[in-house]
């Protein structure tokens, strides 16, 4: 099969049975399929839809977004996860507002160049919303690539990426270039998925050499395992007296980089060193052990209920930890803050199990 082969009947395809009612395809603007794109990764489009619209109705253009307080992104990225994607999101439209009054750069070079984008997301901007050759290399796109081509080995080596890429870059047209770009990524997505692909229903099935090999779902090969690490935290609820929760600003990079999350410490009988707060360990609850699981290992949680020592119950919450961000969160009232999806949860069960 020829590349204008491929092509055609991907687009064929795509015209008959693609997805074009999407929510970010009412306007193929830079703005828009790049909030979609980076919302996108790692994330399906059925979770993707409704912080889409959420964060369009807030932050309808590149200079909304880039006037916005960081926690107002976090709040609306709360539960998405992979909060590194909404911070480079701030930074970038802060570039973008700055340095391009409001307009995006328009070559994959500069695109790329700016936080959190890359080669893909700036093929995928460029291609869907100016029509500009531009190939793209998703884990859809890559998905289907490896398949038809039979790749060895984990997609991830170097050699596989360049041999990835060349490949994107012969298949993509010099028409219709957009259409295409989304073409290939709701074919990833709908037909050649993971563990069950439908390959009868593929426009490129009569080609496909791993289908040839009978070993469809065997491409692409898994990236080799090793044993994830796994670290332990003990989290304090602290509560005033009026069933608040005491939070603290996590540093702006690393894990949960500018969420709210609850005071750890990794020894509860240091624990009022290790916080900075005066607190009343004879009053320490431990409650369930939970596990999240990040990209790279395993975090085990240990929630503690524990009380402020009574000398320190009326003290205002910013000489209680001077020089550190920290609020009293009220889950009946929450404010517009981001929070960690397993802390969120943390918040709901301990309100639950005091009223």
């Amino acid at each position: 099969m020829t590349p204008s082969q491929f092509n055609t009947a991907v687009l064929d395809w795509f015209d008959q049975h693609g997805r074009h009612t999407l929510p970010w395809q009412a306007k193929k603007t830079a703005y828009f399929t790049w909030i979609s794109e980076i919302m996108l990764q790692q994330t399906q489009v059925t979770t993707v839809i409704p912080y889409f619209k959420r964060f369009i109705a807030q932050f309808p253009d590149v200079h909304a977004l880039a006037d916005a307080p960081q926690d107002d992104i976090l709040h609306l990225w709360t539960g998405l996860g992979y909060y590194a994607r909404a911070r480079n999101l701030h930074k970038t439209a802060q570039i973008i507002s700055r340095d391009y009054n409001g307009h995006f750069p328009e070559t994959v070079e500069e695109l790329a160049d700016l936080p959190g984008i890359g080669r893909s997301t700036a093929g995928a901007i460029l291609s869907i919303s100016t029509g500009k050759r531009a190939a793209i290399l998703d884990g859809n796109v890559k998905r289907v690539l490896a398949r038809f081509y039979a790749v060895e080995g984990w997609t991830g080596t170097t050699a596989n990426q360049k041999r990835l890429w060349e490949y994107a870059e012969q298949n993509t047209p010099y028409e219709r270039i957009g259409d295409y770009t989304q073409a290939m990524m709701d074919l990833g997505a709908t037909l050649c998925t993971r563990s069950k692909p439908s390959c009868l229903l593929c426009p490129i099935e009569s080609a496909c050499e791993a289908l040839k090999r009978g070993t469809p779902s065997a491409f692409p090969h898994p990236k080799p395992k090793k044993v994830q690490p796994v670290k332990q935290t003990i989290m304090l609820l602290v509560q005033n007296s009026r069933g608040e929760t005491l939070l603290r600003q996590r540093p702006p990079t690393g894990i949960w980089g500018g969420l709210w999350s609850l005071p750890e410490v990794t020894d509860l009988r240091d624990a009022t060193t290790e916080s900075g707060l005066d607190l009343d360990l004879d009053s320490a609850i431990p409650l369930e052990p939970v596990r999240h699981t990040f990209s790279h290992y395993h975090l085990d949680i240990t929630p503690v209920r524990i009380a402020l020592a009574s000398s320190a119950s009326n003290t205002p919450i910013n000489c209680v930890m001077e020089g550190q961000s920290t609020l009293w969160y009220n889950i009946h009232q929450p404010p517009n803050i981001g929070l960690a999806a397993p802390v969120k949860r943390l918040l709901e069960q301990h309100t639950a199990q005091i009223d």
